[in-house]
C-alpha cells in the first residue's frame, strides 16, 4: 500500500501520465492535478472521472481511497458550510482548508463518526455518542472518545469526523479533521486480509490491502482552521429527511469516487475473464461467450451511469458541478446487486484449473518442472503464465481480501436498502409519469401527487437494543 500511494504521488511527475493527471497549462503556464480539481462543468467532472479510472483499475478497484478522495471530502465540507452556515468567516474557513489541501497534497480520509458497538450498548443514552466535547479554547476544541470503522487510517495524515461524531460547540454542532499524528489519536487496525506469503500466490492482495480501523481519541485538540460548521443545530433532528433535490452533504462527491471503485472491481473481472478466455482456449465456446457477455452487460451499465452522471450534473449554490445523484444512485444498486454473479462468473469460467494451478516455487523444482509445464503449459503460454493469470483471477474473486472487500461495502453506506433509499428520494419523475399515463386516458382523472414517496426519514441505520441483564439479589 506504501508504494502504491507513493507511486500515486510520483505519476504526477512522469510524463507518460501527464495528460490523465494534470490538467492544461495555465496562464502562467502550470498544470495543477487533476485531483485537486474544484469541478465547475461537465468537462471537469469527466476529466476528473478519467483520472480516478486510470489510477484505480490497477488495483482491482481494492484501493478505493486516494488522496484524490481527500480533495472530495473538503469540497463537501465547503459546499455544506455554504448551504447551511453561510457566515463569511463560517465559509472562509472551510475554503482555506480545502485550498491549503489542495497546495500541499496532504492525504485525508473520512469517518463518519459513528460510535463503536461498545459504546452503543452503554445503559445511558446521553452516553452512546462517539465523541463528546471536553473543553473550548480561544485556539480550538478538545474531544474525547472512539469512532468506528473507517478506511485507510495507516496510511493517511489525517481523518474527517462526520456527522455522527459531531460535538456541540457553542450553538452549534461541528465535525472537524483529526491529525493521525496528533497526542492522544489511536488507530486500531482490523487484521490483515489472509493471504499467502508468496506474491506470485497472493499477487493483488499481497499489496493492496488498505485496513480499516478505529481510532481512539483521548482528550484530543482540534485547531479552529480545522472546526467547521457543517451540522444542523442542537434540537434539530440529527437524522433528517434525504433531501430530493441534493444529497446526503459531505458524501455527495464521494459517492461518485466510490462508483468508479466498484467499476473497477467489476471490469477488472471481466479483464481476467477475458484473459482466462483466452489462456484457456474457450473463445469458441458458446457458454463461455455468455458469461462474458453478461458480464460486459453489467460493465456497460455501471459506465453508462456514470457518463449520464457526468453529463447530467447539479450546480450548488456555489457553482461546483455535482454530477447527478439519481444516476449515481442507479448505478451502485445496479453493481450491488451484480456484484456476487460477477464474482461466480469468473470462479466458474476458468474451469479446475483455477484451483489446483501450481506456484512459481513449484515451477522451479527441478524434480516438478517438467511433469508441471506438461500439465499447464501449452497453447501460447508456458506453465508459469497460465498459472500467474489463474492465481490474480483466485486472488481477485476467492480470497480474503475479496471477502473483506464485499464485508466492507455491504456496511460502509448502508448496502442495497440505503441506496434503494437514496434512489427513491432523487427520482424525480413520480408525478410526470404518473400523470402523463391518466393523461392519455380519454376521461377526466383527478391530479396524481406523489411527492411523498421522495420524503424518507433517515433514522439510525442499525439501532441497538440494550437488553436488561438483571440477575438475583445479592445474597439470595
Amino acid at each position: 500500500m506504501v508504494d502504491y500511494y507513493a507511486a500515486w504521488y510520483d505519476r504526477h511527475f512522469d510524463t507518460a501520465w501527464r495528460d490523465v493527471l494534470l490538467m492544461p497549462p495555465d496562464a502562467n503556464g502550470e498544470r495543477l492535478p487533476v485531483a485537486f480539481l474544484v469541478p465547475q462543468s461537465s468537462d471537469d467532472l469527466r476529466r476528473m472521472g478519467r483520472s480516478f479510472a486510470s489510477t484505480i483499475f490497477p488495483t482491482a478497484g481494492n484501493v478505493t481511497h486516494t488522496p484524490a478522495y481527500g480533495n472530495l471530502i473538503a469540497l463537501g465540507i465547503l459546499d455544506v458550510v455554504q448551504r447551511r452556515n453561510p457566515a463569511s468567516d463560517n465559509v472562509a474557513t472551510a475554503a482555506k482548508y480545502r485550498d491549503w489541501l489542495a497546495a500541499t497534497g496532504r492525504f485525508l480520509t473520512f469517518s463518519g463518526g459513528g460510535a463503536t458497538i461498545g459504546y452503543r450498548f452503554r445503559e445511558d443514552p446521553n452516553d452512546r455518542a462517539s465523541l463528546r466535547l471536553i473543553k473550548e479554547t480561544d485556539a480550538g476544541i478538545v474531544v474525547h472518545g472512539k469512532v468506528g470503522m473507517h478506511t485507510s487510517v495507516p496510511f493517511v495524515e489525517d481523518v474527517y469526523i462526520g456527522g455522527a461524531g459531531a460535538v456541540t460547540y457553542g450553538d452549534q454542532r461541528v465535525t472537524f479533521v483529526v491529525s493521525v499524528a496528533a497526542p492522544g489519536v489511536t488507530v486500531v487496525c482490523r487484521k490483515i486480509a489472509a493471504r499467502h506469503h508468496n506474491p506470485f500466490l497472493a499477487p493483488l492482495s499481497s499489496r493492496f490491502d488498505e485496513l480499516d480501523a478505529q481510532m481512539w481519541l483521548d482528550d484530543v485538540f482540534i485547531p479552529s482552521e480545522r472546526v467547521f460548521l457543517t451540522e444542523l443545530p442542537p434540537g434539530t433532528s440529527a437524522s433528517p429527511p434525504l433531501g430530493p433535490h441534493r444529497g446526503e452533504g459531505i458524501a455527495d462527491w464521494l459517492f461518485w469516487h466510490q462508483l468508479y471503485c466498484w467499476l473497477a472491481k467489476a471490469e477488472f473481472t471481466l479483464g481476467l475473464a477475458l484473459a482466462c478466455t483466452d489462456a484457456m482456449g474457450l473463445k469458441e465456446h458458446q457458454p463461455t461467450i455468455e458469461y462474458l457477455v453478461d458480464l460486459v452487460n453489467d460493465v456497460q451499465t455501471v459506465r453508462s451511469c456514470i457518463t449520464a452522471a457526468e453529463l447530467d450534473p447539479a450546480v450548488t449554490q456555489a457553482g461546483y458541478a455535482l454530477p447527478g445523484l439519481v444516476h449515481i444512485a442507479a448505478g451502485s444498486l445496479a453493481i450491488l446487486k451484480a456484484r456476487q454473479r460477477l464474482t461466480e462468473i469468473l470462479r466458474s469460467l476458468p474451469g479446475s484449473s483455477l484451483v489446483v494451478a501450481p506456484a512459481d516455487t513449484d515451477l522451479a523444482a527441478p524434480e516438478m518442472a517438467a511433469g508441471l509445464e506438461e500439465s499447464f503449459g501449452g497453447g501460447g503460454y508456458t506453465a508459469l503464465q497460465r498459472s500467474a493469470l489463474l492465481h490474480m483471477a483466485w486472488d481477485h474473486i476467492a480470497s480474503g481480501l475479496d471477502g473483506r472487500e464485499s464485508a466492507f461495502e455491504l456496511h460502509a453506506n448502508g448496502g442495497i436498502p440505503a441506496w434503494r433509499n437514496r434512489l427513491r428520494a432523487w427520482f424525480s419523475s413520480y408525478n410526470e409519469l404518473a400523470n402523463g399515463v391518466l393523461g392519455a386516458l380519454n376521461l377526466e382523472m383527478p391530479t396524481v401527487d406523489l411527492h411523498s414517496l421522495r420524503q424518507v426519514l433517515q433514522g439510525p441505520r442499525r439501532p441497538v437494543s440494550v437488553p436488561s441483564r438483571g440477575g438475583p439479589a445479592a445474597g439470595s
